[in-house]
């Protein structure tokens, strides 16, 4: 029984450490487009709470004013920005000759480290 369990535990953990493919070129655009989609989603959120709130609070004041309370006049906010219908436009990909992917390594002149900390080292 504990060796058939044991045997079971290590087919699945080999499983689980199994090494993916890379995605595809597709795959990637589509995930691009995903995570573009979710942003504006989240823009469009923010924006209805926006307006629900100035609604709420446009609500309140009212009523407080009707019924005669004083009411000190609201903190300046800035107005709900709308953000428009979904646009996704893709990054256009570069050629791998104008990306750098060919351009020969550089000699090295120096040692890649030195004494000197990061904030007294000289900008490049």
């Amino acid at each position: 029984m504990k060796t058939a369990l044991a045997l079971l535990l290590a087919v699945f953990s080999s499983a689980a450490l199994a090494k993916l493919p890379p995605p595809s070129p597709e795959a990637q655009a589509k995930a691009a487009e995903a995570a573009a989609r979710a942003a504006w989603a989240g823009k469009v959120d923010g924006y209805k709470l926006c307006q629900a709130q100035n609604k709420t609070a446009a609500a309140y004041f009212a009523s407080a004013r009707a019924a005669g309370k004083t009411v000190h006049e609201p903190a300046s906010m800035p107005p709900c920005a709308d953000p428009g219908p979904f646009v996704y436009a893709p990054p256009e990909a570069k050629p791998l000759e104008a990306a750098g992917a060919h351009s020969p390594t550089e000699t090295a002149k120096a040692p890649p480290n030195t004494a000197a900390p990061d904030a007294a080292a000289p900008k490049q």
